[in-house]
């Protein structure tokens, strides 16, 4: 039975859900974090650092929420700041120097809006992921496994691929910011998220995510580590693909990717 947009927004807030860190250290092996931005601090909402795939290195990064109220305080409840946001990119310009395919895995309502993170220069942090992004000679996969929230998302989804969990969303904002502005009236969240084309099964048949990792299997919630094992799976197979082009092929066919918009 398919679930509504209002169904899929709170599955995709649970704190039960699968994290960056469940990620990194089930679906890779031998994972080893790095810290910090080299230029001001280690944000704690944003982790990364290098594992293997396959017996291949990959360098992952994600976006990580906290399962209980003190990890959610240490971790910001994912919001990142700009420091989380160069650190991510620095991680991705040393996976283009060692040849290594990035990763990413993302769940955050949106950036962090906080003064000292605009003095900071949170709108360049994020333009400028873009902007690397954009021109990475590695193959990036992004991978949207919670809540995909605004530029705080997009930060780390410019991608060759990007993939949604089946009870994810990927938004400009959040819904209840959407009703605020719509209708000055944020508790018509629900029906704002029926209007909204974020939910996967959405945003796949719109083209703008590539492909769905099913959470759910003729109607039986699947385990997390039956997802484990799939996320895996497609990424060593989309990853082998991936890493056969060029780097001129791979750019091209990610302009293309988000030029169609």
């Amino acid at each position: 039975m398919s679930k509504t947009a209002a169904e899929i927004v709170k599955l995709a807030r649970k704190q039960d859900r699968l994290t960056a860190l469940d990620l990194f250290e089930q679906v890779f092996t031998d994972f080893q974090e790095f810290h910090g931005d080299r230029l001001f601090a280690d944000d704690e909402a944003v982790v990364g650092g290098i594992a293997l795939l396959d017996q291949k290195p990959v360098t992952v990064i994600g976006i990580q929420k906290g399962k209980n109220l003190p990890e959610n305080l240490r971790r910001n409840f994912g919001q990142a700041h700009p420091e989380g946001y160069r650190k991510a990119l620095r991680l991705m310009k040393q996976a283009e120097k060692f040849h290594r395919p990035v990763i990413t895995f993302i769940n955050t309502a949106g950036a962090f809006c906080g003064i000292g993170a605009e003095e900071r220069g949170e709108g360049e942090a994020i333009a400028r992921n873009l902007l690397e992004m954009s021109d990475l000679k590695v193959p990036i996969i992004a991978i949207i496994i919670g809540e995909g929230g605004s530029g705080g998302a997009l930060a780390l989804a410019l991608g060759d691929e990007v993939w949604m969990m089946e009870h994810a969303i990927y938004a400009i904002l959040s819904p209840e910011g959407f009703a605020s502005i719509l209708w000055k009236d944020g508790s018509r969240a629900n029906e704002a998220s029926e209007l909204m084309k974020i939910t996967a099964k959405e945003l796949k048949e719109l083209g703008i995510i590539d492909k769905v990792i099913p959470e759910v299997m003729q109607e039986r919630a699947l385990t997390h580590q039956e997802i484990i094992a799939q996320v895996r799976i497609e990424l060593v197979y989309t990853l082998k693909q991936l890493c056969q082009l060029s780097v001129d092929e791979l750019h091209k066919r990610r302009y293309q990717r988000f030029r169609k918009y």
